[in-house]
């Protein structure tokens, strides 16, 4: 008698969520048709696919959300938009047309920012690597510079020398929040005392006077508590210069890594119940400058959140171009986009959604990029009926970092859409072509 072949076993996920009115779980399906009022299938046979589409009511419900929060119980607040977390042109735009300045962390990013019209007493210059002369630029034009370390600290100094004058400056410093890994490459170190040498050296030379202290802590962070010990640390820091030196320090910097409503992976509790509230980090951080102030007057208040004001505004429609069937059983679908669209994709799980419902059950199926790379990998298991060559899915959140990072890579980049809050749509980046590709090559 042969030998029988060994077949190595399998394990699908399967999603055993409450019935449906549509009935069993295996016939389960989330559905998205329209982005504020506006069919996908028209955007996509309007525009293209894939697409990133971006939702400016959702933008201003994320902003007045988060700013509500916080100005309803501090005094003097100010958002700095995170150029990095989405840098697209009309994106900047509604938030600076909603009272955000800019912060930036590189002098291409620097430059946007004033092409767009913002002046340069509106930039937090943040970030490890500032070039001397586009740090002197900054400098002249009376950017609020965060110094991250000793080297930037000579070059400010040497700044100062060339114009003849003192410059203000804000110093960043990383610390020790209950939060590992800790965020130690950025800044000098609250606990082995760097931070407050830092400040020593500015005043000992006598060219650069500290007038701001910021901390960025992290990113994504699921724990309201760390900005607490954060705050807790920057207004002890504060409370010593002040009285070491006889200054004083105008604002106080918090940072941004505010989480989304995003899935991050390994967690199976929804993102509804793990990821703090805007109350919760405003909670946190404004009543620990309230226990800590010693001075007369509050310090000025400046976050530069990101990710939690856009990522749930973007949304990214990808058509079904085939399928195959795997060696397993499950069911591979090839999609027009993949991981050189969703750098996000390492850590979250999206959530997918169909144009419309399919006839039939699910049954175990992988999502698939068009790269020719076998990491192309949207999302390895997931339920689904059987989808029809064109079926179109909407992926989100995607608005944070996604379309900043996107590479051009095998495919081009795809164009980029507005709807605006009268549910118009209108292009904000236009598909990239070989023009663009080959721009300035030689």
């Amino acid at each position: 008698m042969s030998k029988q072949t060994y077949l190595k076993p399998t394990i699908n996920k399967v999603e055993f969520a409450m019935a449906s009115k549509y009935g069993s779980p295996l016939k389960t399906q989330k559905i998205r048709s329209e982005i504020d009022g506006v069919k996908v299938s028209d955007l996509v046979e309007q525009y293209g696919s894939p697409l990133f589409v971006f939702s400016q009511t959702k933008i201003e419900e994320l902003y007045h959300n988060l700013y509500n929060a916080f100005s309803s119980r501090y005094p003097d607040v100010q958002f700095g938009w995170s150029y990095k977390t989405n840098y697209l042109n009309e994106i900047c735009k509604v938030f600076h047309n909603l009272g955000s300045i800019a912060e930036v962390v590189s002098e291409f990013e620097y430059q946007k920012a004033r092409a767009l019209g913002i002046e340069g007493k509106d930039i937090i210059f943040n970030g490890p690597y500032k070039p001397y002369k586009d740090l002197k630029i900054a400098v002249q034009e009376g950017a609020k510079i965060h110094v991250d370390n000793l080297f930037e600290l000579n070059d400010l100094e040497k700044i100062a020398d060339e114009l003849g004058t003192k410059i203000k400056v804000a110093i960043r410093v990383n610390m020790d929040t209950g939060i590992y890994p800790q965020w130690s490459r950025f800044g000098f170190n609250f606990e082995n005392e760097e931070a407050y040498e830092a400040v020593k050296r500015m005043y000992d030379g006598g060219k650069l006077e500290l007038n701001g202290i910021h901390s960025h802590i992290g990113t994504f962070m699921l724990d309201a508590n760390a900005y607490k010990m954060a705050t807790i640390k920057i207004m002890q820091l504060k409370e010593r210069v002040e009285n070491d030196f006889g200054s004083i320090i105008d604002y106080i910097d918090l940072g941004g890594g505010f989480a989304s409503k995003s899935h991050l992976k390994g967690v199976y509790q929804s993102p509804d119940v793990t990821i703090p509230t805007a109350d919760d980090y405003a909670e946190a951080i404004t009543n620990a400058i309230y226990e800590m102030n010693k001075s007369d007057k509050l310090p000025k208040l400046y976050l530069e959140t990101g990710r939690a004001l856009i990522d749930e505004a973007g949304y990214l429609l990808t058509s079904v171009h085939g399928y195959k069937r795997f060696p397993d059983g499950k069911k591979g679908y090839i999609l027009n986009a993949g991981v050189n669209l969703l750098y996000t994709s390492t850590w979250y799980n999206f959530n997918i959604e169909l144009d419309k419902r399919y006839d039939g059950e699910n049954e175990p199926s992988m999502l698939n990029g068009p790269l020719c790379m076998n990491i192309d990998i949207i999302e390895e298991n997931i339920m689904l009926p059987a989808l029809d060559r064109g079926t179109i899915l909407t992926l989100s959140p995607v608005g944070a970092y996604n379309y900043t990072q996107a590479m051009q890579f095998i495919r081009y980049r795809p164009a980029a859409v507005l709807i605006d809050k009268e549910g118009k749509s209108r292009v904000i980046k236009e598909i990239d072509d070989l023009d663009t590709v080959n721009y300035k090559e030689v």
